[in-house]
């Protein structure tokens, strides 16, 4: 294939998260074969105000093996104007936006249609069309931006029926979300427990990423609640940053008496250290109330862990029940059932074979072919 220049558009270093390091990852895959790829990001992504975590910045070192521009200013129009025609000037064959709020649609859609004009092709990774969380102005700021693209590929087949149904004449593509192998080689599980502290004589499962309510963390309690939790010798891990009020959640455990059982490392968690929590896990939880896809499944790929999710959105496309973990409904009966059958029948082995198998579908490859053909 002919050497492309190539833009991504959306949040890299120094800001932090899986959006970032999905954008990062994915410009290596196209430098790696061959292409001209940098990325452009934000000077400033979100007000103060509207930043629910503790900060929107990476501790991470600087990657120094890709170009970016952190220069849009989300809530600035004349900053997107400014920044649509110097990068237009560099004549891009392809420019990818990552799309995966309405907050952003202005800015993003802005750039787009001056970047339209020099000539390049603009397609979307759609993550989310119809938000979580929703807000009155959703539909109007997500039409602008979907009007600016010539195409999508969307990582759930529930985001491309909805990108289909508001652009049927444009091309939308499904690849499953590549598999996150930027976080350093598995550790044993002695040494992963021991490098995070915990009780050796444990068995752990891990909730993992920000806490947000669509994710279901009130529902996992529930079920934790009535698993038998000295029976099989098992703790949760719940590692993430609060993205809302923390109280009901501190509440909950408390109530349900599950301070002795839950491990609470709810700071943000630096990449550095993402090995040693799956490393240290037996099972990845994952009891979203909603959801389209999600990078969580794409990490305990790589680290060959089985995984028990909720039957909503793009989840269970990505979970094959019975060989890599459970799909469960949102009930805590049979999410505890779950997880005691996981201990009682002694599945992780059979899971774990069936994660490595699996997981040869998620590659970075894969889906940079698929964007240049979109």
């Amino acid at each position: 294939m002919p050497k492309k220049k190539i833009l991504i558009v959306g949040p890299a270093y120094p800001l932090r998260g899986g959006l970032a390091t999905y954008n990062e990852r994915l410009c290596r895959a196209f430098i790696e074969q061959g292409h001209d790829c940098e990325i452009l990001s934000f000077s400033l992504q979100y007000p103060s105000l509207l930043f629910p975590g503790k900060t929107q910045f990476s501790s991470d070192p600087k990657p120094n093996d890709i170009r970016i521009y952190s220069e849009i200013n989300s809530i600035n129009p004349l900053n997107w104007i400014g920044v649509g025609k110097k990068f237009a000037r560099k004549k891009y064959d392809l420019v990818i936006f990552r799309y995966w709020m309405s907050f952003m649609a202005p800015s993003f859609g802005t750039i787009a249609r001056l970047l339209q004009k020099s000539g390049a092709r603009v397609i979307a990774i759609t993550d989310n069309i119809v938000p979580h969380e929703k807000r009155f102005f959703d539909s109007a700021f997500t039409d602008y931006f979907l009007h600016s693209c010539h195409g999508f590929l969307s990582m759930s087949k529930e985001v491309q029926a909805q990108a289909q149904a508001l652009q049927p004449n444009k091309k939308v593509a499904y690849v499953a979300h590549p598999m996150y192998d930027m976080f350093g080689s598995a550790q044993t599980k002695k040494d992963a427990k021991e490098q995070l502290g915990l009780n050796p004589n444990y068995n752990y499962l891990l909730f993992f990423g920000f806490i947000r309510k669509y994710k279901g963390l009130n529902l996992l309690l529930d079920s934790f609640a009535k698993v038998d939790r000295e029976k099989y010798k098992v703790k949760l891990i719940i590692a993430g940053e609060f993205y809302e009020p923390s109280e009901p959640y501190l509440a909950q455990i408390n109530e349900l008496g599950l301070a002795d059982d839950v491990v609470l490392k709810t700071d943000f968690i630096p990449n550095n250290e993402v090995a040693a929590y799956f490393s240290a896990s037996d099972m990845v939880v994952q009891t979203y109330i909603s959801a389209t896809q999600s990078g969580v499944t794409q990490i305990a790929y790589f680290y060959d862990k089985p995984m028990l999710v909720t039957d909503v959105g793009g989840l269970s496309e990505l979970v094959p029940a019975g060989k890599v973990g459970y799909v469960c409904q949102q009930d805590s009966v049979e999410i505890a059932g779950a997880i005691e059958n996981f201990y009682q029948a002694q599945k992780y082995d059979a899971f774990s074979a069936g994660v490595a198998e699996e997981k040869q579908k998620f590659t970075w490859e894969f889906l940079s072919e698929q964007l240049l053909e979109v």
